[in-house]
């Protein structure tokens, strides 16, 4: 049972942190992120917008336990992240499916890496295939589905492990805007059923609206954040429906602004 103490610890946070990469090809170091400090309650989803290159993908890597902070801490759950992370799982752009495996295959895989006996992997991915609408497809192979479907799959996997924390590196970004939509619709009903936390990259502003509880910007490399924007539009279950909102324009206007964004721009 869930008690008041528990909610109050934070589902992923970042305190402090820093990060330094060696410079290629020369001496010295590169400082993509500095001074980042965040927290994000239990089911809350917030998404990052920032410039290219100002550490993003970088905060997501060391959220999972994939790249460590040269300062600061990253804790998931309350715990300190040492390395990889069995409590948050990652899903990218490209849907890296394995092509020699069928769907239910893949779904299965995350399972499979921990010992979940093969009937209970079963179990899993029949029912998370029904909830992705990919029913019918386990036994197909990813060159026979639509890169949406492939996705969804996609998504199914990194649902599969029951994770904390689900970390978003823009996965709707390759897709059409109607496939995209559909999905963000399906990704913000399945983490409201769930209760799961999400942590969201996305270079489309009005996506970040329509799915967030939160936005946060970041600032140029050396990354940190430069504004916290709560999202007070209902029914973030329904980001079709909150598209509709004659408010997601002023949020978008205002998020332009902070990048310092013109008319211009290629922003959605």
């Amino acid at each position: 049972m869930t008690t008041k103490a528990d909610q109050a610890v934070p589902a992923i946070e970042f305190i402090e942190v820093e990060k330094r990469f060696a410079a290629r090809g020369k001496s010295g170091e590169v400082l993509a992120a500095r001074d980042v400090n965040f927290a994000i309650a239990p089911g809350e989803v917030v998404s990052i917008i920032g410039p290219s290159g100002c550490g993003k993908s970088t905060l997501l890597n060391m959220g999972a336990g994939l790249s460590a902070p040269s300062q600061g801490r990253v804790m998931v759950g309350g715990e300190w992240v040492k390395g990889p992370n069995r409590h948050v799982a990652f899903m990218l752009q490209k849907d890296l499916l394995m092509p020699w495996r069928t769907i239910a295959q893949n779904v299965e895989l995350g399972l499979e890496l921990r010992g979940v006996p093969a009937s209970e992997r079963k179990a899993i991915s029949s029912r998370l295939l029904v909830q992705c609408h990919l029913a019918g497809f386990g036994e197909h192979y990813p060159n026979q589905l639509s890169g949406g479907m492939r996705q969804r799959a996609a998504m199914a996997r990194t649902l599969a492990v029951d994770p904390l924390v689900l970390l978003l590196d823009e996965p709707f970004s390759a897709l059409d805007a109607q496939t995209k939509m559909i999905l963000q619709q399906d990704l913000a009903q399945t983490v409201k059923a769930h209760g799961k936390t999400v942590l969201f990259i996305t270079h489309d502003l009005a996506e970040g609206v329509a799915l967030s509880d939160r936005i946060l910007v970041m600032s140029e490399r050396p990354g940190t954040i430069v504004a916290e924007i709560p999202i007070d539009i209902p029914e973030r279950e329904n980001p079709m429906q909150r598209r509709k909102h004659p408010r997601v324009g002023e949020y978008v206007a205002h998020l332009m602004d902070l990048l310092k964004l013109d008319a211009q721009s290629d922003v959605h």
